[in-house]
């Protein structure tokens, strides 16, 4: 029988935790060891045995890996003590997602916590495997980067985006990306038969994560306006994302293009051509889904769909864990 990796979460009691117990629990070489909360220490953790315990009763020597489902800056501490206990960290906060401590404070408005810990590979299993294979620290994308950022991926790669163009991204996202403490935005009576933009054009915290890693692969491309909505349902986010090319190929091409580039990828669906992506496809499952619409030669409109909690946060996390300890990458998610 195969040995199992221990593993503890820290913020387990959050919209992204509660799935990360959920998905660690079915994982057939997981143990879960410990799940924190400091607001539900002594409730039953759902799906399992153990009771959330305060994040300062745990210890690190009980497990091989942690998941990292805190608040931004306080995750980086966390994170620093895995690192100097010797056991595997994935963290889910925005804490090593940025490059640089400059970088962080420009997109973050404080001091990084940590800066010594950046940069840290950057967990998006499509495009970043090899630097995630057998890698010590992850960080997890956000859900808005990773829907976006797969939605445009091929384009990148092929150098086929018009630099003088803006690349605009219309998101929406479900309530729980929002966490689960409450506030008077998130609020029934508030959400409810409801359309709400936030922080919008380019003064989203995400739009420093998109540019850094779209201009990895790419160094031909124009700004991002990004403009973020919250919508009056549970979870699942969409990116409606409108491009121009650059003239190398037309509209019409790329849904082939995408659907080699995404051949393979299982935990991405292109869908046939003139199929439209939508909250449904992708709500509940581990899996990005993306439809593309030609509108003119050179603009096209691209819909990428994921759950803002799994493949948005917690399955990709998982997704990274099984890269990271040699695993099937699918392992525990399909």
């Amino acid at each position: 029988m195969e040995s199992k990796i221990r593993a503890g979460i820290f913020g387990g009691s959050g919209y992204a935790g509660l799935d990360l117990v959920e998905i660690l629990t079915g994982h057939p070489r997981i143990d879960l060891v410990f799940a924190t909360s400091n607001t539900y220490a002594g409730d039953d953790v759902p799906g399992t045995s153990l009771k959330f315990a305060p994040a300062d009763s745990v210890s690190l020597k009980q497990v091989d890996i942690i998941f990292l489902a805190l608040p931004h800056t306080a995750s980086a501490a966390m994170a620093k003590k895995g690192i100097d206990a010797g056991v595997k960290v994935v963290d889910l906060s925005a804490d090593l997602r940025i490059d640089t401590p400059e970088a962080y404070e420009q997109s973050y408005h404080s001091p990084h916590p940590h800066p010594e810990l950046l940069p840290t590979p950057y967990g998006l299993p499509e495009i970043n495997r090899e630097k995630i294979a057998g890698a010590d620290v992850v960080a997890t994308p956000g859900c808005y980067p990773t829907t976006t950022l797969l939605g445009i991926y091929p384009l990148l790669r092929l150098n086929a985006l018009c630099a003088e163009t803006p690349i605009i991204v219309d998101a929406k996202s479900g309530v729980t990306g929002a966490g689960r403490k409450p506030s008077l935005t998130t609020h029934f009576a508030e959400v409810y038969s409801n359309l709400i933009p936030y922080k919008t054009g380019r003064s989203h915290r995400h739009v420093g994560e998109m540019e850094q890693e779209a201009h990895k692969v790419s160094d031909q491309i124009g700004p991002i306006i990004f403009c973020p909505h919250l919508i009056p349902v549970d979870r699942g986010l969409m990116s409606s994302i409108y491009v121009t090319l650059n003239g190398t190929l037309e509209s019409e091409e790329l849904h082939d293009l995408y659907a080699e580039e995404y051949d393979g990828e299982a935990l991405v669906d292109v869908l046939p051509a003139g199929e439209q992506a939508t909250l449904k496809h992708a709500v509940k499952t581990n899996k990005c889904v993306i439809s593309i619409t030609p509108v003119l030669p050179r603009y096209a409109h691209i819909t990428s769909v994921t759950d803002n909690l799994r493949k948005g946060a917690a399955s990709q996390a998982v997704q990274n864990m099984n890269l990271m300890f040699g695993f099937d990458e699918t392992m525990g998610l399909i």
